[in-house]
């Protein structure tokens, strides 16, 4: 009998995850790979469009939640999801990375029961003792053990709170792995397969290269930079926000900036007054946000990309392109350690993107197992813990 397993899809970094683990699940005969997308980003462009992009086919299931508080968010995906566990019984559900739907749905998995009620008649109150992992579907969290130590990060709870309850941790580095050891997980939950989001790189990697995004726009390969702002301590801050617009502005001067702006980032600069600062700067050009493929082809053409995002810090790291991160933190130290990434603040950006375009970047290297073949690895810890010959 076929493994019916749920991979959970919510936000744009998400769908780029789970897409060359279904297409690998897809292609084993043990497997049927049932893709969730809860809906909690649900504009066009951060969605559906990445579908297309990675080749998935429409959910079979559509939560259809929306946006929200955080608690909102996270208590209507659990009331939502609990009803698809009922009713559909996966045996595994995997989370990925570590945004609302993340910990929701894995709340929601670590706390159903299929049925077996030991003692009593169904519909009575169960105790803990009488609910046994066997009644739920086993929780896999991708990319686990990742931690910025800052609280403050919605994501930093998120990430924490799913990696207690997961029955499998798939991490992408060493630090991660060390992280979940120095927390007192056990060491036999712990697999580390590397970077999924490499893995979806290469998968595409060809329909990135046929496109020209930077030519439509008049820029040179080489010659521009690529901005993704979209984090609350970056642009809810008016302050903050408008320093940065300061910066984009000067940083434009010595190299154009292709700024595809979050609708989060959008709303915050109309609101303030500052968009009207950035429209009127010819040597920036604000975009719609970008499908998977569009955006990660003016990333492959750029100089430099100055972002607050997560995934990007991965994929410059792997191209080797320098990235300056507007965090004071970041859960993926590997981009820092190994890789082109640099943390910095407002007042440092002008000055750091000077010293990447005069050439003062260090040799980087590419983590281990950061390689395109994380899937696989993924498959053969699956079929280890859930004993599938």
């Amino acid at each position: 009998m076929k493994k019916h397993i749920h991979l959970i899809a919510a936000a744009r970094p998400n769908f780029m995850k789970i897409a060359p683990l279904y297409h690998a699940l897809k292609k084993v005969a043990w497997a049927n790979p049932v893709i969730v997308h809860t809906g909690q980003h649900y504009d066009v462009n951060m969605s559906d469009a990445f579908f297309a992009d990675l080749r998935l086919p429409e959910p079979d299931i559509h939560l259809g939640i929306g946006s929200g508080t955080h608690a909102e968010q996270t208590g209507q995906v659990m009331i939502a999801y609990e009803e698809m566990l009922n009713d559909q019984k996966p045996d595994m559900v995997i989370v990925v990375g570590d945004v609302n739907s993340t910990i929701a749905c894995t709340l929601a998995a670590a706390k159903i029961s299929y049925g077996r009620m030991g003692e009593g008649q169904a519909g009575q109150s169960r105790t803990a003792s009488s609910v046994n992992e066997e009644d739920r579907p086993m929780i896999a969290h991708l990319e686990a053990g990742l931690r910025s130590f800052d609280r403050s990060m919605p994501e930093e709870i998120n990430r924490l709170a799913t990696d207690v309850l997961a029955d499998i941790l798939w991490t992408p580095s060493p630090d991660a792995d060390q992280n979940l050891l120095k927390e007192g997980v056990a060491p036999h939950k712990i697999v580390r397969v590397g970077n999924i989001m490499i893995d979806s790189l290469e998968m595409l990697r060809h329909k990135i290269e046929e496109l020209s995004i930077h030519m439509d726009l008049g820029l040179t390969k080489k010659e521009y930079g690529v901005v993704t702002l979209h984090r609350p301590s970056n642009v809810d801050n008016p302050a903050v926000l408008q320093g940065l617009c300061e910066s984009l502005n000067r940083i434009s001067q010595m190299l154009p900036l292709v700024f595809p702006v979050h609708p989060r980032t959008r709303k915050n600069l109309e609101k303030t007054g500052l968009m009207d600062s950035l429209a009127g700067n010819k040597r920036l050009f604000l975009l719609e946000p970008q499908s998977y493929i569009k955006f990660m082809n003016l990333v492959f053409n750029c100089r430099m990309v100055i972002t607050d995002s997560g995934g990007i810090q991965e994929e410059t790291t792997y191209l080797g392109i320098p990235c300056l991160t507007m965090r004071p933190n970041t859960e993926r130290p590997a981009t820092i350690h190994e890789g082109t990434n640099k943390l910095c603040r407002t007042d440092q950006v002008v000055e750091q993107a000077e010293t990447i375009l005069s050439g003062g970047t260090r040799h980087r290297t590419v983590p281990e197992f950061w390689d395109g073949k994380t899937s696989g690895r993924i498959i053969e810890s699956i079929k280890s813990f859930m004993q599938i010959p």
